[in-house]
């Protein structure tokens, strides 16, 4: 029986300092992985997450504003000095977002300016850690990069124009890279969850929209930091040798394709 095994492989993960990205860290290294723990303010937590790492193949915070191209180039260089390679990239971060409908801004009411923050969090961060790597991967004639978007781009279940426009890029994107890096080994895919809970983004989502979002899911439950972990872990490992370009959707069925 096939196993997950990552063992002398380094995985860079963006946004694991909490929530998802450090439920994929902890997975990634529990599989062997060494992990670096990309994050942007919380040093004590990003710590934590290290500190669970290195129970696995291991850890390393490294502080970095992941939207920051010179931030970027800068912890790639050094991860790429200390370890000689990134065999695996998860593209996390993204701007701060509240799911909350009682919240949200309608289309007339949004500013191009709200669009653009959102954008620059999921693709422009997403645009920098890729072209980073690339060099590396492509030496290597390998890697993984897995971008997290969003169930909403196919069922847009309360519509946050800017949150899931921005994902919607970040998923042709994604495709494009596949085409592109494919010649080359490197594989590029995308895990899209459903409402995430819990996590700072989801913690003010009203709990009659989660019911909702629960009676209408067939696994009637939302998606916990953990689902999403083993679907990126999947897409890390050999197992999905011949998988690219690929929406790995992760919400219990409330989207089927």
């Amino acid at each position: 029986m096939n196993t997950i095994n990552l063992q002398g492989r380094v995985a860079l993960v963006t946004g694991a300092g909490r929530g998802i990205g450090a439920a994929i860290a902890r997975s990634l290294a529990q599989a062997g992985a060494l992990v670096v723990v990309n994050y942007l303010r919380n040093a004590q937590a990003a710590a934590q997450v290290e500190a669970d790492c290195q129970q696995g193949g291991g850890g390393w915070a490294y502080q970095a504003d992941a939207s920051d191209a010179a931030a970027v180039h800068a912890m790639v260089q050094d991860v790429l000095k200390e370890t000689g390679r990134i065999d695996v990239l998860v593209n996390n971060a993204f701007a701060p977002y509240r799911f909350n409908p009682e919240e949200r801004q309608s289309f007339a009411e949004l500013r191009w300016d709200d669009m653009q923050t959102q954008i620059n969090g999921a693709v422009r961060s997403s645009f920098a850690l890729c072209q980073a790597v690339l060099p590396a991967m492509r030496t290597r004639g390998q890697g993984s990069i897995i971008n997290i978007s969003s169930d909403l781009v196919q069922r847009p279940s309360v519509p946050y124009h800017d949150y899931t426009t921005a994902k919607a890029a970040l998923e042709g994107m994604s495709r494009n890279l596949a085409q592109e890096l494919g010649p080359l080994g490197v594989r590029v895919n995308c895990v899209a969850p459903g409402l995430v809970y819990p996590t700072d983004a989801s913690r003010q989502t009203p709990e009659a929209v989660k019911d909702l979002l629960m009676a209408q899911t067939p696994m009637r439950r939302l998606t916990q930091p953990q689902d999403v972990a083993g679907a990126v872990l999947f897409l890390a490992s050999d197992l999905s040798a011949m998988v690219t370009g690929q929406v790995l959707t992760v919400d219990g069925g409330l989207v089927m394709r």
